[in-house]
């Protein structure tokens, strides 16, 4: 699956002033789309993506949101965002009660499960614009916040540094989760991301998507990933970096961690969609790198 949530710390993928990212609109239309147009079971159910998104009439109608042609795309987001509230409700019933959200986008975790976010500190880092459209759009419903954590990463900002500002506790365990960030990052700026993350406490654990280069892509998902990348440079977004597994593992190794799970996207296809018969599945392509300290 070949998609993003948010840049997070890439820079903008289309949001100015106070606007949302343009490709954080998209992916939590596409986890409402799921709802809407793909038969039950629902692999994640997220019922207040729409309001929060807030898009303009006629959005079903957007080529982006075509069910058919999208349905791969679609399939891998609610793939991802399931795997990764399963490993927070997992660590939040080991005790863990921080989780971060490194480009958060429009997610909607605090909104949908309030009884699990009872029991955890939730923060999410974005650009400034995106984070004050959310934090107006989020009090104009009536609904809670997370600590919004907006970061100018353009002007030089740490997000380490804002997140502590924030009230995140360095020495108290936390799950991070960054999703669609890394092919917009250069690989030694998510070195970087991941020599801070090592340092946090013991009893930590961080969940990070990577896209693989195409020769490793099933051969029928190839022009799909080819479609988005140039998609993505043309939106002037290119993704910069891809990852043969061994790849992102050695990374995180070398940065600290040692304790270190590579989770393939057939995997979670596997795990979510196996028996549906209507054939919904992600595309190859996209990959968990799970790390614990």
């Amino acid at each position: 699956m070949v998609t993003s949530d948010s840049t997070g710390s890439t820079g903008s993928t289309g949001s100015t002033g106070t606007e949302p990212d343009h490709t954080a609109v998209r992916v939590a239309l596409w986890r409402a789309l799921h709802l809407e147009v793909d038969a039950p079971p629902h692999v994640f159910e997220d019922d207040f993506a729409l309001r929060l998104a807030d898009p303009e009439a006629g959005w079903r109608q957007r080529p982006d949101m075509d069910p058919e042609t999208t349905r791969q795309f679609r399939a891998g987001v609610v793939s991802r965002a399931r795997f990764v509230e399963d490993l927070v409700a997992e660590q939040a019933g080991q005790g863990v009660g921080q989780y971060v959200l490194l480009g958060a986008g429009l997610d909607t975790f605090v909104q949908r499960r309030p009884e699990l976010a009872a029991r955890l500190r939730v923060f999410e880092i974005d650009q400034p614009g995106t984070q004050a459209w959310k934090r107006r759009r989020l009090r104009e419903l009536g609904h809670p916040l997370p600590e919004l954590v907006p970061v100018d990463f353009e002007a030089g900002q740490s997000w380490w540094d804002q997140l502590v500002a924030a009230g995140f506790d360095p020495a108290e365990p936390a799950v991070v989760a960054s999703t669609g960030v890394s092919m917009y990052l250069a690989k030694e700026t998510t070195r970087a991301t991941l020599r801070q993350l090592a340092g946090l406490a013991a009893g930590s654990t961080v969940a990070m998507t990577f896209l693989l280069p195409p020769e490793l892509l099933d051969e029928a998902d190839r022009p799909g990933l080819k479609t988005v990348r140039t998609g993505a440079k043309a939106s002037g977004t290119p993704f910069v970096s891809l990852y043969p597994p061994r790849e992102m593992l050695a990374m995180a190794q070398e940065t600290g961690f040692t304790d270190i799970r590579h989770i393939p996207g057939t995997a979670l296809s596997e795990r979510y969609f196996a028996g549906r018969p209507d054939g919904l599945r992600p595309s190859s392509g996209e990959d968990f790198l799970v790390a614990t300290t």
